[in-house]
């Protein structure tokens, strides 16, 4: 009894309420509140950076192609290793944030990475432009460790939806990325005078300096846990890197999540790579006003991605994970239809009211996907958030390379948009193979076996 008493008294206190494992039952976006909220924003923060460094070289693609005489092909290729260099990095990103935590892993990734941002102003061949494109994408892997640092400080209840704020608030780096550069290097042009090949050269020292920043910020002042730094726990001590991994890759869950989120996430990244492009080339636009287009396309996250997270939470209280599995369906389809419909309208503004309905509903999927995600495997989440990062990353990588190459000179940029929304549409499909033991799928409810406990240890906790 005494020693229970004890253990009574020591329980810390929370600026939040909290549940048993001490992770937050509320979320509040505007405080900054320790450790809950300050770790959501550290972690958004770290995340928008990484998405600001990866997505600053398609915002100044017109001046930097033209000074590295790039064919279409090679911006192609560079836009497709952007993608590819964190499929693995993401992959990995997910055992090493079970084994150290999410605050070294983050911090860690971003600081291994902006050396390569910085290396984008001595790039002189196509060859370079395109290795450094590969080792800026590694810091998307950041990611995985915002969506697990979210799932260690968040309960059930709310963890849809401050997954989806982060996620949503960082993604927003991509778009805010397409106005900020083309303005610095207009400053660079027009005011100091610079030559425009030394301009865009100078201009990528704005996105390595935010991305040491916020790394810095995040080892000074972020914490893992609730209760401090990260340790698993005893009675894991003795999984190593390789059972955390394998026993989240045998979950056939995380593989259906990795598809979907492909055709999701993968297309909005695609998106952010082309659409500057696509309206400069196409409507005859200047590089700032397809800058401004291309940025509020992305810069809807910070609304959208909240939005698709706060809806599956909705639906998961109300309908359970038959509420969350169908509102991703239907956000998925909806935004598939919508990008078939964008390749196809011939207008600059009917084009532009296109883009941003379909930005509204393929990004909310993805924060609907990751309203998911954390009900899938407790003891590999990491893992799993893992492959539905690579997943994203992946999706990207298919439809830059199958659609958007440039190798393929018979197909318009206008075609494979809507080819890209025909495979949106397909990739719905998968989410009815869905079966949770104690949530149910799509078209039926909670199993009642009697394996359905062991079911449920062996699968999800």
């Amino acid at each position: 009894m005494e020693q229970q008493a004890s253990k009574t008294t020591d329980q810390p206190t929370f600026p939040l309420q909290v549940d048993s494992e001490h992770k937050a039952t509320v979320f509040r976006p505007f405080s900054i509140s320790p450790p809950h909220m300050r770790a959501f924003h550290l972690a958004w923060i770290s995340l928008f950076s990484c998405f600001f460094s990866t997505f600053s070289i398609p915002s100044l693609l017109p001046a930097i192609r033209q000074d590295l005489r790039l064919t279409a092909a090679d911006v192609g290729t560079a836009g497709a290793a952007s993608f590819c260099g964190s499929i693995f990095a993401r992959l990995a990103m997910g055992p090493a944030c079970d084994m150290f935590g999410p605050r070294a892993a983050s911090a860690a990734v971003s600081l291994l990475t902006a050396p390569a941002v910085l290396a984008v102003s001595f790039a002189s061949t196509a060859k370079s432009f395109i290795l450094i494109r590969f080792l800026i994408g590694i810091s998307l892997a950041n990611f995985v460790s915002c969506q697990f640092w979210m799932a260690s400080m968040f309960s059930g209840e709310v963890v849809g939806a401050a997954s989806g704020v982060a996620a949503g608030w960082a993604s927003a780096g991509s778009g805010l990325t397409q106005l900020v550069m083309p303005s610095v290097y207009y400053f660079l042009t027009h005011i100091v005078n610079l030559k425009p090949s030394f301009a865009w050269r100078a201009a990528f020292t704005v996105p390595a300096l935010l991305q040491i920043l916020t790394a810095l910020a995040v080892l000074a002042y972020g914490q893992d846990l609730p209760d401090g730094k990260y340790k698993r726990t005893s009675t894991n001590t003795n999984k190593n890197y390789f059972s955390i991994l394998f026993n989240g890759l045998k979950n056939y869950r995380g593989w259906v999540l990795g598809l979907t989120y492909g055709f999701c996430f993968g297309v909005e990244l695609t998106t952010d790579n082309i659409i500057a492009q696509y309206f400069y080339d196409r409507f005859g636009v200047g590089m700032e006003t397809a800058g401004a287009i291309a940025f509020s396309f992305g810069f809807a996250n910070i609304v959208t991605r909240p939005a698709g997270g706060v809806v599956s939470d909705a639906m998961g209280r109300r309908y359970g994970m038959r509420g969350r599995l169908w509102s991703l369906w239907a956000a998925q389809t909806v935004a598939a239809v919508l990008c078939v419909g964008l390749g196809r309208i011939e207008s600059l503004w009917g084009s532009v009211l296109m883009m941003c309905c379909f930005s509204v509903f393929v990004q909310a999927a993805s924060g609907l996907t990751f309203g998911v995600v954390p009900f899938v495997s407790k003891r590999s989440l990491g893992v799993i958030s893992g492959m539905t990062g690579s997943g994203g990353t992946l999706g990207a990588v298919v439809t830059q390379l199958l659609l958007f190459s440039g190798s393929n000179s018979n197909m318009s940029t206008q075609k494979s948009i809507s080819l890209m929304g025909i495979l949106m549409l397909l990739s719905t499909l998968p989410l009815t193979l869905l079966y949770f033991p104690h949530s149910g799928g799509m078209f039926c409810g909670p199993s009642h076996h009697p394996n359905s406990e062991q079911d449920y240890y062996n699968l999800l906790s």
